[in-house]
């Protein structure tokens, strides 16, 4: 077993990961927001707990998923 395919093993793994992480993020602004209504009164808000773990993990998860790739790009040329 070489690197490159113990790389693409984490790098399935990452991607999992990365998926769960997008889809359990709360967004409840829906549609009107986008058009620039308000999204139920709030114009700020900070992420606390979950949310912000969620968020940071989905950043963290994102970048090693970049460097992953392009390490197996760089190792297989």
């Amino acid at each position: 077993m070489t690197i490159t395919d113990i790389l693409k093993y984490v790098l399935a793994i990452d991607s999992v990961l990365l998926v769960i992480t997008v889809l359990l993020q709360n967004r409840s602004g829906g549609l009107g927001t986008v058009f620039g209504g308000s999204g139920g009164g709030e114009f700020y808000r900070s992420k606390r707990g979950l949310e912000a773990f969620l968020y940071n993990g989905t950043i963290i998860l994102g970048i090693l998923f970049a460097v992953i790739s392009l390490s197996i790009a760089v190792l297989n040329a």
